[in-house]
């Protein structure tokens, strides 16, 4: 049996964050700084929320007669509680014979082209452990980037205002940025195990580090572009998040009315007509959360019963990174005109082209991980290059002006060609006909 060293992990990055937010919501309360105190507060508070609702939700404990478990998670001490659990199921399987086993199907990494299908015997206890993973790594996911990336955000903003990083001020921003990129790192391992949930899916310690380096450039640039930019145009930042937030939540709802599919009825029996619609809001808010920071390996779909999408698109992705970096370019751009004098000391240059240098490792990162290190690469149908190849061809093509166009342009040219070849002739046609001029010219 697997050891849940996931679980260990989101459960210490939980308790720290939640621990240094407290700290500094502290420390502004002394400083006198009431407003920074209280968005502190918000930025740790609300994700905590989520988290519990998260795992109340996957574990069914409203259904369940299990009082002390939900006044637990009501003083937000839940995560705590559920960790003890996984710890103790975990020591104590095998100990004690199950009544019965569940059997599942996975299918091998195809060899030589052929698939092997291997049957598991799975127990109560592993299967247990399983929920309990995957209830984790969700909550993880909601602590990241509903709370970790808005308050590394805003951290950032107060050093760059107060033009002063303090240690308590640091350690939390590490913490937070931990948070995000573990976060986005579960991220990817879930959407590769629910899109091949036929398969069984190992990954090897080259994805992670592939991953982790990959979402850290990602989220560290784009985080700083956003707080370079909103400390020299603060009216204007309320506008680029609120486009970049509401656009990609509203993006799933509109693929799925112009589907004309019927409304998902099968996420959770126990839920209401309202109760659904209120599920899949929270979905696309996180999904919205997600895309304003890094790339969402999870595609959402709601005219699927499984809510994602399962097909890798490499379109989407390409045109995800290149709008993303034309954008960071633009707030660099308009950072560096509008720039004020707390930046009198810092090279202007330098500092774009490293944010710019610093999303193009990420890219190339990325590329990296899908060419070579993905653990279901033999099952696409086309490998992460060929699709860029395509992708830059199709751009062309529509950059290209039309055939037609350019036949016309030739016909043209070619007729004014002819034109003033025919004039020329003529002209030398005329100067032999008359010797006085040619004369009159030699002399």
């Amino acid at each position: 049996m697997k050891f849940p060293g996931s679980v260990l992990v989101s459960l210490v990055l939980f308790v720290a964050e939640t621990a240094a937010a407290l700290c500094l919501s502290g420390a502004y309360r002394a400083a006198g700084d009431r407003m920074w105190q209280w968005l502190t507060l918000l930025f740790a508070l609300l994700p905590c929320a989520l988290v519990q609702l998260s795992l109340v939700f996957i574990h069914r404990d409203v259904s369940r007669d299990r009082p002390l478990v939900l006044l637990l998670h009501l003083l937000q001490l839940g995560p705590l509680v559920r960790c003890v659990e996984v710890f103790y199921i975990y020591f104590h399987a095998g100990r004690v014979e199950e009544p019965y086993v569940s059997i599942t199907k996975k299918r091998q990494m195809p060899k030589d082209g052929y698939s092997e299908e291997i049957e598991k015997e799975v127990g109560q206890a592993e299967g247990k452990l399983c929920t309990h993973r995957s209830a984790f790594s969700r909550a993880s996911v909601i602590q990241a980037f509903l709370g970790s990336a808005p308050q590394l955000t805003l951290q950032l903003y107060i050093c760059v205002l107060q033009q002063e990083i303090t240690a308590a001020r640091s350690v939390f921003m590490v913490l937070s940025l931990l948070s995000i990129v573990y976060g986005a790192l579960r991220c990817n391992i879930l959407a590769i195990k629910i899109k091949y949930d036929d398969y069984d899916v190992s990954v090897k310690p080259a994805a992670y580090l592939c991953i982790f380096m990959w979402r850290s450039f990602e989220i560290a640039t784009r985080v700083t572009v956003l707080v370079l930019f909103s400390s020299v145009l603060q009216i204007w930042t309320l506008p680029v998040v609120l486009v970049n937030f509401f656009g990609f939540f509203f993006y799933p709802w509109i693929l799925f009315w112009q589907s004309k599919s019927p409304f998902p009825e099968n996420i959770e029996k126990a839920l209401s007509r309202v109760g659904t619609t209120i599920v899949l809001c929270l979905l696309t808010f996180l999904y919205a959360g997600i895309n304003m920071f890094c790339w969402s390996a999870v595609q959402v779909k709601l005219n699927d019963p499984d809510l994602i999408n399962k097909s890798q698109n490499w379109y989407r992705l390409t045109v995800y990174y290149m709008l993303r970096f034309i954008e960071n370019a633009f707030l660099l751009l308009m950072w560096y005109i509008y720039k004020t004098d707390i930046y009198l000391y810092v090279c202007a240059p330098l500092l774009v082209l490293q944010l710019l240098v610093g999303y193009c490792m990420a890219v190339l990162f990325m590329l990296v991980f899908y060419q070579f290190c993905h653990p279901c690469k033999k099952l696409f149908s086309s490998s992460i290059s060929e699709g860029l190849l395509s992708c830059f061809k199709f751009l062309c093509l529509i950059c290209k002006p039309p055939k037609s166009t350019i036949l016309t342009d030739k016909a043209e040219v070619k007729s004014e060609n002819t034109d003033e070849a025919w004039s020329s002739s003529k002209t030398i046609d005329s100067q032999k006909g008359n010797p006085h001029q040619s004369v009159s010219c030699n002399a």
